[in-house]
């Protein structure tokens, strides 16, 4: 469709009679039927076209024509013609059905009036129809045109930004990798060195401690009771000489440091692709056991959120020796001894909350250290109180400085390299990470003594 067309087809206009025409009842006679012609202009209307009906059928011709002879439908009741349409029940009626008959009251208009009326709304109809489909034609041919070329040259640009934005992570992989590999071989020729310096330390010091005893020995075997008193300046030597040898210590210097592994930039990618790629997952159905939850705490209906209780609330629970029974702490039913995992936990604004992993044995009943999640050997957490945050282990307190306080804490456990993360959820920030070579199953463990934190799934 386009705005050189002019014509506007209309189907087809019928004006019919809803009662049922007797065949004894009808009469032939000729009457004038009106010619309906609609002018369009060309902004965007186009140009003219004629419409002739007859017997309510659409008919094409010259617009000259004034008059076409059609047959007279007459009124099945009263037999007068149906020269006037009865807006109320929808159909043609007779004079006589207006004053006298079934249509007397009713909304009635003359029949030629009636239908110029829809000859006009059907004008409307067909230039709003015409001026509709103008605008589609434009939008075919600009907007959805203009679309694709800009589409086009996006999709161009995305893939050139995907591709610069992949070598430059690669560029940046590939340099940390070799800083790191190099600081491990730098590690393992210190520790080598160290190995190596001991080796040649001890051994002479070993040779030192032979010859004494050797001397010694000869002496006590070889020298006569008068000999053997004078030569206790010569003894004294010797034993000198083995007591300067000392006893050998293992050292943390003859390890090497695993941290030498560690860098911010492989960290972040590392737990950004556990976290976010394709194999992203999360101990199933992570839940705190209702068995462990302290009586200062009170657990959800689904058993995901820990609420701290003022004292006029707390009720004793029954006891159970998984429970702790001092602190505000609870653990997840889920332990975990293999694989990678991940989870994060509300915090909202609470003032004071703790949350990491325990081994499954860690003491449950008292109120001490041994039961206070980040005061003892076998727990590990991130920690938030007094405004400051840390990460806590065996009573250490390592202060964690933040650039916006979190309100959501992620964890992320891998068995296989023995790393547990500490990250912030919404901006993806890695907050502490601990290398350790973990010895029994771990659970994810909490503490809240303010409002509430939960677990998010």
């Amino acid at each position: 469709m386009s705005a050189e067309y002019g014509l506007c087809d209309l189907a087809v206009v019928s004006l019919r009679d809803t009662e049922q025409e007797s065949d004894s009842g009808m009469r032939g006679s000729s009457v004038n039927n009106s010619e309906f012609q609609a002018d369009f202009s060309e902004d965007p209307r186009a140009s003219a076209s004629a419409f002739r009906y007859s017997n309510g059928t659409v008919k094409t011709g010259s617009s000259t024509d004034s008059a076409v002879s059609s047959e007279v439908k007459l009124c099945s009741v009263h037999e007068s013609e149906l020269d006037r349409y009865c807006s109320t029940e929808g159909r043609l009626v007779c004079s006589i059905c207006v004053t006298q008959g079934s249509c007397e009251g009713h909304t009635v208009t003359q029949l030629a009036e009636r239908a110029t009326a829809v000859r006009n709304q059907l004008v409307d109809i067909c230039e709003k129809m015409q001026l509709q489909a103008l605008r589609i034609e434009r939008f075919i041919q600009h907007t959805l045109s203009e679309k694709e070329r800009t589409v086009q040259a996006e999709a161009s640009i995305a893939r050139e930004q995907v591709v610069a934005q992949v070598n430059a992570v690669r560029e940046a992989l590939e340099e940390e990798e070799q800083h790191l590999l190099e600081a491990v071989h730098r590690e393992e020729e210190r520790v080598e060195q160290c190995l190596l310096t001991q080796r040649e330390h001890w051994s002479k010091a070993l040779g030192t401690l032979s010859n004494a005893r050797t001397s010694l020995v000869h002496t006590l075997t070889h020298s006569t009771d008068a000999m053997l008193v004078i030569s206790n300046q010569e003894i004294s030597d010797r034993i000198e000489e083995a007591e300067g040898v000392g006893n050998p210590k293992d050292t943390e210097k003859l390890n090497l440091n695993k941290d030498c592994r560690n860098s911010k930039l492989m960290l972040g990618l590392w737990a950004s692709a556990l976290l976010l790629g394709s194999s992203a997952r999360g101990p199933a159905h992570l839940h705190f056991d209702e068995r462990s939850v302290s009586p200062l705490l009170s657990l959800s209906s689904d058993c995901c959120t820990l609420t701290f209780l003022p004292k006029r609330q707390r009720q004793a629970p029954p006891n159970n020796s998984e429970r702790f029974d001092s602190w505000p702490n609870a653990v997840c039913s889920h332990s975990i001894s293999s694989g990678t995992h991940s989870w994060v936990l509300e915090v909202g604004t609470s003032g004071a909350f703790k949350v990491g992993v325990c081994y499954t044995s860690m003491q449950r009943k008292g109120p001490g250290n041994d039961t206070r999640l980040g005061y003892n050997t076998k727990s590990w957490v991130f920690s938030h109180y007094d405004g400051d945050f840390s990460f806590c282990h065996n009573g250490k307190n390592m202060t964690i400085a933040v650039v916006k306080r979190p309100t959501k804490v992620g964890l992320l456990l891998d068995w296989t390299t023995q790393t547990l993360l500490f990250y912030d959820p919404d901006t993806m920030s890695v907050l502490h990470t601990v290398s350790q070579a973990f010895t029994e199953p771990l659970l994810p463990a909490c503490a809240v003594a303010d409002q509430s934190i939960s677990i998010l799934h």
